[in-house]
């Protein structure tokens, strides 16, 4: 998924689970549920784009992601806590920043050359339209089930 679906669904963890010891293991584990959904990100057809491309348009994603998970979380859930919230989406993106260096940078540090290669096993790709559709989708529901319980 984009970093903008990691982030809004860590800061929807971080509106509804306080504890941080929950939070933040189920933030993790919501990285790789969502990547298994067939989606679009910045790296879908990556092999075509240049480097700078893929960095653009991944910088974007991370800024988008950060300012819409805060305009929901003070429009739908304003008693969250902001550096509560900032924890929970770092750790909901943690496994693409771990592998950032890697990706970006072709710095192959082990932890990183590992997660790649661990991510690509559940990473599901699908490209535009559909693939965004099915990401704005899942938050969606994501969302409504968020409001209702």
């Amino acid at each position: 998924m984009t970093a903008t679906a990691h982030a809004l669904i860590g800061a929807i963890i971080a509106a509804k689970i306080p504890n941080p010891y929950i939070a933040i293991p189920l933030a993790v584990i919501s990285h790789v549920a969502a990547d298994i959904f067939p989606h679009w990100d910045s790296g879908t057809n990556g092999e075509s784009k240049t480097k700078q491309r893929l960095r653009i348009e991944a910088t974007i994603d991370v800024l988008l992601g950060f300012l819409l998970s805060y305009i929901g979380i003070f429009w739908l859930f304003p008693n969250t806590d902001p550096i509560y919230t900032f924890i929970i989406i770092i750790a909901s993106q943690s496994l693409d920043w771990i592998t950032m260096p890697y990706y970006f940078f072709n710095i192959k540090y082990p932890v990183a050359l590992w997660m790649y290669k661990m991510q690509k096993g559940f990473n599901s790709k699908l490209d535009k339209p559909w693939g965004i559709i099915n990401q704005v989708l899942v938050i969606v529901f994501i969302i409504i089930l968020a409001k209702l319980f």
